[in-house]
């Protein structure tokens, strides 16, 4: 999944004859999962026409200040636009545009726009060879770039004048490409790997019954997802469950048993930054599994049960660079539980929460959390969902880890 998958791109059009690759600009974007919204300069009409551009972009085309409805005059927002954005591209970028946005020129819509937009700015600039050289073309650039803007460079190639040099504009995989690129590399886990442990494991009793517990798995999954969306390669090694993390670049790893899952992590373990073991891992497994289903009977059933790997324990012995992050889920006693884990078992940190705080615990969409450092410092938070409970944890994880 790309990175802009739900984002909001503003694309700004300008009268170059390069427009004419907007249309196929327009569907990647839409493709890689934004939603586009399209502002043109007047002339840039003469290029490309507003109606292809809605229809592709499913949303209207402005270029004008004010729009007559009928008899009505409705006013377009320029300050509305640039707070919609996530991201705003400039496509082509004609050199009488650059001049304006270097200068805050806003005498139309588009340059309104950029000068109201508060998210970052990608611009990629098209015109012929003589005109991309000019001095007056470089400053507006290097202005732009130091406004914190980002220039998608020129290419070389055939030009509109039937020269050939630089100053073609870059083509829309290439200006998609490079935009998710610059992205990924801003995120404070681009680079890192992450593996991140969820769900229930089950033990089996026989080949129909398991001893297994509640866990849905819920605050693993927001845990992968949010890895991911910071940016890091992520390993999600999860027991059985019903979540889901299609659409984002993370490498499931589907077990069932306590043995499977220490498996899982130990062939992943040394490569990481970050571990994160949220699993439910059941304590104890069947000393002997029943080849086949036990039968029911009258008397009662004696089950002798023996320790499952303690994983969390020997991620704990393990770890070297690793910041290993650990979860105690209790019902007494819970701060004291809490730190003997966390020393006990060599953690950076421990995500503590009680079963006696209403909507904290298993299959519960809201948790309530308390995190302890090494230092044995408490970070309480209020009761949220698990996507921002999962924001907090990462918050306090990034900080400290090796840049």
């Amino acid at each position: 999944m790309s990175v802009l998958s739900g984002k909001n791109i503003l694309l700004g059009i300008t009268a170059g004859i390069a427009a004419y690759k907007t249309a196929h600009l327009t569907r990647l974007l839409i493709k890689a999962g934004a939603q586009v919204k399209v502002v043109m300069t007047p002339k840039a009409k003469e290029f490309v026409t507003p109606l292809t551009l809605s229809t592709l972009s499913k949303n209207p085309v402005l270029s004008e200040f004010v729009t007559k409805d009928q008899e009505n005059e409705l006013w377009n927002s320029h300050v509305d636009l640039g707070l919609w954005a996530d991201y705003m591209l400039i496509a082509p970028a004609t050199a009488n545009t650059l001049s304006k946005m270097a200068k805050g020129t806003a005498d139309n819509l588009l340059i309104a726009t950029y000068l109201s937009a508060k998210c970052p700015v990608y611009v990629a600039p098209a015109m012929d060879l003589d005109m991309y050289k000019h001095p007056t073309t470089k400053d507006s650039l290097a202005k732009l770039s130091s406004f914190g803007n980002t220039v998608i460079p020129a290419e070389s190639g055939e030009l509109a004048s039937g020269l050939f040099g630089a100053g073609r504009m870059a083509e829309p995989e290439t200006i998609v490409s490079f935009i998710e690129k610059h992205i990924m590399a801003s995120l404070p886990l681009f680079g890192k790997k992450v593996l991140i442990t969820a769900g229930p494991t089950y033990e089996a009793i026989d080949p129909i019954r398991f001893i297994g517990n509640h866990s849905s798995g819920k605050m693993g999954f927001e845990l992968a997802k949010r890895a991911a969306n910071l940016g890091a390669e992520v390993v999600l090694i999860t027991g059985p469950t019903s979540q889901s993390c299609e659409g984002l670049p993370i490498q499931r790893i589907d077990v069932v048993s306590a043995r499977q899952m220490y498996d899982a992590v130990f062939e992943h373990f040394d490569t990481v930054s970050i571990a994160i073991a949220a699993a439910a891992v059941a304590d104890y497994k069947p000393k002997n599994v029943a080849l086949q289903k036990i039968k029911k009977s009258e008397t009662s059933l004696l089950i002798e049960l023996s320790p499952t790997q303690d994983i969390l324990a020997a991620m704990g012995n393990a770890k070297g660079k690793q910041y290993l992050v650990g979860f105690a889920l209790e019902t007494e006693n819970e701060l004291v539980n809490a730190l003997g884990k966390l020393e006990r078992k060599n953690l950076d940190c421990i995500v503590l929460n009680s079963l006696q705080d209403k909507g904290a615990g298993f299959k519960k969409d809201t948790n309530k959390i308390t995190l302890i450092d090494k230092s044995k410092k408490n970070h309480e938070f209020a009761l949220k969902s698990k996507a921002a409970v999962a924001v907090d944890i990462f918050n306090l994880i990034i900080p400290n880890i090796d840049a």
